[in-house]
């Protein structure tokens, strides 16, 4: 686990990927061309949110695709595709056909729960099956049946000059072992290591009444790698260095910071939401807090997540300082 000493193992950025309704497809190249700068970066791996039926990427499995064609190295992944909007056959035949494009490179990660929105969305998701969906965990090992390539039909051979198969087509035999859940409660952390997924964990977990997040976070962590030590875990906190950043740039991420860090310490929300404050200085100084961070000694891989809503300069400013002066801080060395 990272401390000065013991370097982090591997880097990545998330970008949520946003776009003008009236103007969509400059917003989906910039998202291409922040993940071909991330490869010549030296990142490991870059991510995608999902964002359905709003001004962000609908389609990430359709983004990553086109990234395939884009990139030669880096990992590509999805954090988190929520199944709830999803068949999971669909989505495990658009997943294979994916990870053969990109040579064996897509990390998808997943999440339960019904659709945002669920009341103004169902009958357009769901006209006739709506009362009778499953949004809870079975779906997620539905998913994960289909992807290890087990039955999804009780026919196979030919019929006239057509062949068929009993399972998903295409077959990546390594696509499972590289799928993620996205948990924020230690019970969902430890389901994950049980079904063999890996763990992706946010700036959001579940408080269950208490208010310290790292320690809550650190608490998951060490949960799911009791059940699966052989897993994956990486951490996914808003970090905004500011090495290269002009005045007005900082001025504007310090604003950010500050205008979300009212939500930090206090339950959100029904469901008690926790969120991890907001990391914005140099590359010195968020390392340092970071080597501080309860969550981030117990992992040995980061996905640091871009913040909402900034132009494309600031994020080619943002990884370009990750890559160049805090992933160094940490330990970690561009891949070549």
């Amino acid at each position: 686990m990272p401390t000065p000493d013991r370097p982090l193992r591997r880097l990545g950025f998330l970008t949520i990927g946003s776009f003008d309704g009236d103007d969509p497809r400059p917003g989906h190249e910039t998202t291409l061309e922040m993940i071909a700068l991330g490869e010549r970066l030296g990142f490991d791996s870059a991510f995608v949110r999902h964002r359905h039926l709003q001004f962000g990427i609908s389609s990430p499995v359709a983004v990553l695709a086109a990234a395939t064609q884009r990139t030669t190295r880096i990992e590509l992944g999805t954090a988190v595709v929520p199944l709830g909007w999803e068949n999971p056959l669909r989505l495990a035949e658009d997943l294979a056909t994916v990870d053969v494009l990109s040579g064996g490179r897509l990390n998808p990660g997943v999440s339960v729960g019904p659709p945002m929105q669920w009341e103004h969305v169902r009958d357009a998701l769901y006209p006739d099956t709506a009362d009778v969906e499953d949004f809870g965990r079975e779906r997620v090992s539905r998913l994960l049946r289909l992807v290890r390539g087990e039955r999804a039909s009780t026919f196979s051979g030919t019929v006239g000059i057509e062949s068929f198969s009993e399972r998903v087509q295409p077959h990546s035999p390594g696509l499972a072992g590289r799928m993620w859940y996205g948990a924020g409660s230690d019970s969902s952390a430890v389901w994950a290591a049980g079904q063999g997924l890996n763990l992706l964990t946010s700036n959001v977990v579940r408080s269950g009444g208490e208010t310290d997040f790292a320690a809550i976070q650190s608490r998951q962590i060490r949960a799911y790698r009791e059940a699966n030590p052989a897993g994956r875990v990486s951490q996914g906190l808003v970090v905004v260095p500011t090495d290269s950043a002009t005045p007005a740039q900082r001025e504007r991420y310090a604003a950010y910071a500050r205008e979300r860090d009212a939500r930090v310490g206090v339950p959100q929300g029904p469901a008690g939401l926790l969120f991890a404050r907001d990391l914005v200085g140099t590359s010195a100084e968020i390392a340092e807090r970071l080597w501080a961070d309860a969550g981030f000694r117990e992992v040995d891989e980061a996905v640091f997540a871009l913040p909402f809503g900034f132009p494309h300069d600031d994020y080619v400013q943002i990884v370009t300082d990750i890559a160049g002066a805090l992933g160094p801080a940490l330990g970690w060395a561009p891949r070549g």
